[in-house]
C-alpha cells in the first residue's frame, strides 16, 4: 500500500477514503454502489465491460470479482444480478485471456466500448462508425447506463490500483 492507514483499524475493509477523505470517498462509494444496484444492463454485458475495464486498470480485485458471486459483500441483494443469465467460470476465464469468441454482439461491443473509453476516449468520441454500430445494438438508455458503469469502474479501480489497495485481494 502506498499510503498509511490507521494502525489497528477495526475493519480489514477500511480504505484510505474512510481515513483521509471521508466525504469524497463516501460520494465515490455511493456511485460505485449505485452501479451495482441500479444498472439495467444484462448481467453478461455488464460483466464483459467490467472485466475489460479491470484489465485496463490492472486492478486485481476487479479481475477476481464476479458480480453474481460477490455482490453480497457490498450488502446488495439482487441489483444487476437480476438482469438475466449469470456468466459461468469459463466466461471470466476467456475474457481474462482476451478470448472474445464466446461473446454475443452486445457483449463484444461492451468490451470494445470499455476498452476505447479507458484507453482512447478522444478517438472514441469521433468514431462515427463505432457509434453507428453501438446504436444498432443498444438504446440510448443502455449506452448511458454502460457509460456511467465504465466510468465508475475506471475511477474506483484506478484508485485501488494506484494506491496499492488491490495487491492483497482475498475475493
Amino acid at each position: 500500500m502506498r499510503i498509511k492507514l490507521k494502525e489497528n483499524a477495526a475493519s480489514s475493509m477500511l480504505g484510505p477514503g474512510e481515513v483521509h477523505a471521508k466525504e469524497i470517498s463516501a460520494a465515490g462509494n455511493a456511485f460505485a454502489y449505485a452501479i451495482y444496484e441500479h444498472s439495467k444492463l444484462p448481467l453478461r454485458v455488464f460483466e464483459a465491460a467490467r472485466i475489460a475495464t479491470a484489465q485496463i486498470n490492472g486492478c486485481q480485485i476487479c479481475m477476481n470479482w464476479q458480480t453474481n458471486r460477490d455482490i453480497k459483500q457490498m450488502g446488495i441483494e439482487g441489483g444487476v444480478t437480476l438482469n438475466g443469465e449469470a456468466p459461468d467460470e469459463s466466461f471470466y476465464t476467456h475474457l481474462l485471456q482476451d478470448d472474445l469468441s464466446h461473446l454475443n454482439q452486445q457483449e463484444l461491443l461492451a468490451v470494445k466500448y470499455a476498452k476505447a473509453m479507458g484507453s482512447e476516449p478522444k478517438q472514441l468520441a469521433k468514431d462515427e462508425a463505432f457509434w453507428e454500430e453501438l446504436k444498432e445494438h443498444f438504446s440510448d438508455q443502455e449506452i448511458t447506463d454502460l457509460t456511467y458503469c465504465i466510468a465508475g469502474w475506471m475511477g474506483m479501480g484506478r484508485v485501488a490500483h494506484v494506491l496499492g489497495l488491490d495487491q492483497d485481494c482475498t475475493v
